[in-house]
């Protein structure tokens, strides 16, 4: 621990799993803000945290907070955050860090000009199995990555006013789901070279389903599906000329993974064994950042956040997607 001491800001379900792996990790939690003191209220009780102001403001402007947790809906980041920057507070973005490049290229130089950590909520960089994932390919174990596939699928409400399905909320499968495999190809692989985007939109105009072909560095290849109406498998691989791993459902929360050799051979098996969600692995290396003085994380810097949300850009472009206060 470096003593930081956490606000969270807002009150709904992210927020919560956020607040529970803070208390399992045993970090300072002092307070949250929401737009009603009754909400604040109630999320203070619950996760017993000393603290609760009725607007996000009030929690901006603590004198006692020096981090704070952005967990509003996407189109919500790019104002939220930068209130939490302009008053001191190193900042930790609920993915989609914004909803387009401009808001990302906004942050990242209002923090640089801060002196302040912004940093993008991906937790699954920063679970125990993707970091033995990224251990195994620096040492070669796959030989030459030649392909890396993901999908994120699930369920959801056709309900128009649902957030998931209302493009003033950024709704929609990429913003949402879709930045789960498309992150973690770039984790992979690196900046795509050339992007093909095929979506079905649903009745709100929100994606519902999104698919992605991408190449990149060296003529690896990606695949990415996302859906917010119908479960698929939720699983992952990455593929070399050595071998593979296969990341088991669901790949983007702690789980289990094998590695295979060409011949079938299992080299490795793991299995994640965790306490809590595991989104309080993203919070420590935010604490780890700021101890050390470095606004920059060598597992997602700002940097790299903002140039996915370049990449978001362009499938949306390809789609038709575009949100309301894009103008």
């Amino acid at each position: 621990m470096t003593g930081l001491r956490w606000g969270i800001l807002a009150t709904g379900g992210i927020a919560a799993s956020f607040a529970s792996d803070l208390r399992t990790a045993g970090l300072d939690l002092v307070a949250v803000g929401s737009r009603s003191q009754d909400s604040a209220d109630a999320f203070a009780e619950r996760f017993d945290i000393p603290r609760a102001h009725g607007s996000y403001h009030a929690l901006a402007t603590d004198p006692d907070v020096d981090i704070i947790y952005v967990a509003t809906p996407h189109p919500m980041h790019h104002a939220d955050a930068r209130l939490a920057l302009e008053n001191g507070k190193h900042a930790l973005v609920e993915k989609a860090f914004t909803v387009n490049r401009a808001e990302a290229d906004d942050l990242q130089r209002l923090a640089a000009d801060k002196g302040l950590l912004v940093m993008e909520a991906m937790w699954t960089r920063y679970l125990p199995h993707m970091v033995r994932i990224r251990e195994l390919i620096a040492d070669g174990a796959l030989g030459e990555i030649r392909a890396v596939t993901a999908d994120h699928t699930q369920k959801i409400t056709t309900d128009p006013a649902h957030r998931l399905n209302a493009l003033e909320l950024g709704g929609g499968a990429l913003l949402d789901l879709g930045i789960y495999p498309i992150s973690f190809i770039w984790d992979i692989l690196g900046e795509p070279e050339t992007i093909k985007a095929v979506a079905r939109l649903g009745e709100t105009g929100a994606d519902a389903e999104v698919a992605t072909v991408m190449t990149h560095a060296g003529g690896a290849v990606s695949t990415s599906v996302s859906s917010a109406r119908a479960v698929g498998p939720n699983s992952a691989s990455v593929i070399g000329t050595e071998g593979r791993i296969d990341i088991d459902r669901v790949w983007y929360a702690p789980t289990s993974f094998r590695l295979v050799a060409p011949d079938g051979t299992v080299r490795e098996s793991y299995a994640s064994a965790i306490d809590g969600r595991g989104m309080q692995y993203q919070a420590l290396a935010a604490e780890r950042l700021v101890a050390r003085g470095t606004p920059e994380g060598d597992i997602l810097p700002i940097a790299e956040s903002v140039a996915i949300m370049a990449t978001l850009d362009e499938i949306r472009a390809q789609i038709g997607v575009r949100y309301p206060n894009e103008g």
